[in-house]
């Protein structure tokens, strides 16, 4: 079975929670596709009346999201196909924005670039101590300019520009924590999961109208982020034709 056979996009439910899990073998790195599958199961999930909230993760132990496919970046050869394969990501974060439903976030481990931004993008997240962080688009002649509102807007533009400039160095989930990026950081990805389980029941026992008030709420001075975000992947779409990204995007696949 090829990579592409194995990545996936699921919903479950039960008792009024939606878990929706990502997964592709290349260290959840996301192709085009399953980016249109989890904006769709996003959407969809926000919209059904049985759910009460919702819970993003992804499959596997390690790595949560190493961001886009680099197989699909390297195939790029024009800025419209680079608009193109940029909104994958750009998608899935309005979804999340737009969604009516509280979204918690499971880090379990390593986020990378765009993982970073679904992680900031959920409302409120819950990480392992190896749920690391970095936005290495600079290194590969780009920018965080799709995911980077949605980070900013949960650490502030002091810890989003530190992760944009410092892009080839690790930070680990305690600063992520100190940054605001996620809520809670626990030693195993039981805890996590034991953590997950009792909050969630605890917000499922909260008035569901009041839960989709305060999401609207929190989201407040966003309404502007699907003309916003789709001129920052028209951005990096025009970047990553460049001499220099091509260079830079050939020598990360070798590593």
């Amino acid at each position: 079975m090829s990579p592409e056979q194995q990545a996936y996009v699921k919903t479950e439910m039960q008792d009024r929670l939606a878990t929706i899990t990502f997964f592709h073998p290349a260290h959840n790195s996301l192709p085009g596709n399953i980016l249109a599958d989890l904006a769709k199961a996003i959407t969809e999930a926000g919209q059904k009346e049985e759910v009460g909230l919702i819970v993003l993760k992804s499959g596997g132990e390690r790595t949560f999201c190493a961001g886009a496919s680099f197989d699909e970046l390297i195939a790029i050869r024009d800025a419209e196909a680079g608009k193109r394969f940029f909104m994958g990501f750009a998608n899935v974060i309005n979804a999340m924005r737009k969604c009516p439903k509280i979204i918690l976030g499971r880090v379990q481990g390593k986020a990378v670039g765009g993982g970073v931004g679904l992680a900031a993008a959920t409302d409120y997240c819950i990480a392992s101590k190896y749920a690391s962080v970095k936005l290495s688009e600079l290194a590969v002649g780009i920018g965080p300019f799709v995911v980077g509102p949605a980070i900013e807007r949960k650490m502030g533009v002091s810890a989003m520009s530190q992760l944009a400039l410092n892009a080839t160095e690790w930070r680990t989930a305690e600063w992520a924590k100190n940054h605001a990026l996620f809520a809670e950081v626990f030693d195993t990805t039981e805890q996590v999961d034991a953590y997950i389980e009792d909050f969630s029941r605890r917000l499922l026992s909260f008035n569901p109208d009041a839960l989709c008030e305060l999401k609207r709420t929190l989201w407040l001075g966003t309404e502007h982020w699907d003309e916003l975000l789709e001129e920052r992947a028209a951005t990096s779409g025009r970047l990553v034709l460049s001499d220099f990204a091509r260079k830079a995007i050939e020598q990360f696949k070798k590593k």
